[in-house]
């Protein structure tokens, strides 16, 4: 089996050799520079190591691997756009290297070059992929559009939190897996197995993403601590402080949420403490183990030799930062 360094470097060489030198330029040096800025490239990554695991030659789910690189970046892209968002793993995001109208046209056409790589698939296979893709691509524009909905609304309950964040997150994560799987033939309960692997794992990690922002190390966690709370946004963590602190602490907390001119380092050291007290650090570690947990359990259920698995098992690992 390959190792994921170089199902990794698979993944960037079949990147820069996309065909994307062509004119106008205007369209296209956005999606270069875009695909250009790196990142974990976990999705494809994930996508190869599942076809691996019953097919020894990767080199025919690559360029799909690479349709749902593409894919993501496009997301992300316009999630930029309509954040306002000023930089995008430490460079300028294109609506402000550009224009708006321009990170609006490149990310459309990033999206139609998606589902070109996609379809670059055997032929026997290729209904049943693009059908697992399309249903993904859907689930996130669906999770997309709650997490602006959430935005207004102060009423938003754990349950709506994770059914956002399995849409927008995690649902690409299990494309990802079942895709490789379908496309290499696995056994269809296989399959399903694997999404379902991708999609407790990809719940782990947002919420460890939600934990990190309030609790994490900036060096470590790459960006600036306390966003989220800067930002009102619901979180896992938001929510259930909401719900389960003192009526003294919940007015405080109210009032924060409230202030439209405050002291950002102020605010974030106050609502911080509420949720301390509150115990949510715990309950979204807690829920962050168990969604973990689960995913293991998913795993456990893919008819193959446990050495074959291992490989996953310590991709999730390194997802989530922990320990052996």
């Amino acid at each position: 089996m390959y190792s994921s360094k170089q199902l990794l470097q698979m993944v960037e060489e079949g990147i820069a050799s996309l065909p994307l030198e062509r004119e106008p330029k205007g369209l296209y040096e956005p999606i270069r520079y875009v695909l250009s800025l790196g990142g974990k490239r976990i999705r494809p990554v994930l996508m190869l190591m599942a076809y691996n695991l019953y097919r020894d030659d990767v080199k025919p789910s690559l360029m799909p691997a690479i349709g749902l690189e593409v894919f993501h970046n496009f997301t992300l892209l316009h999630d930029d756009l309509m954040d306002r968002a000023e930089v995008r793993r430490g460079k300028t995001c294109v609506h402000r290297k550009w224009n708006d109208n321009t990170a609006i046209l490149s990310g459309d056409n990033m999206l139609v070059l998606a589902f070109k790589y996609m379809a670059q698939c055997s032929e026997g296979k290729m209904p049943e992929a693009m059908h697992i893709f399309t249903k993904t691509a859907i689930e996130i524009d669906e999770g997309q559009q709650y997490d602006v909905d959430f935005e207004t609304r102060n009423d938003v309950t754990e349950a709506e939190y994770i059914e956002m964040i399995r849409l927008k997150t995690s649902v690409l994560l299990a494309c990802a897996l079942q895709i490789g799987a379908t496309l290499a033939d696995a056994p269809t309960q296989d399959a399903e197995a694997l999404y379902r692997f991708g999609e407790c794992l990809g719940l782990a990690f947002q919420l460890q993403d939600d934990y990190l922002d309030v609790y994490g190390d900036q060096a470590v966690f790459g960006k600036k601590i306390g966003g989220d709370i800067l930002c009102n946004k619901k979180t896992f963590m938001l929510i259930n402080a909401l719900l389960h602190a003192t009526p003294e602490d919940r007015a405080e907390l109210q009032q924060w949420l409230e202030s439209k001119d405050c002291n950002p380092e102020e605010k974030i050291q106050a609502v911080t403490s509420i949720y301390t007290r509150t115990g949510v650090h715990r309950m979204a570690k807690e829920r962050m183990d168990a969604y973990y947990k689960e995913a293991n359990t998913c795993l456990d259920k893919v008819s193959l030799p446990e050495e074959r698995k291992q490989m996953l098992r310590q991709i999730a690992v390194e997802l989530m930062g922990r320990q052996k």
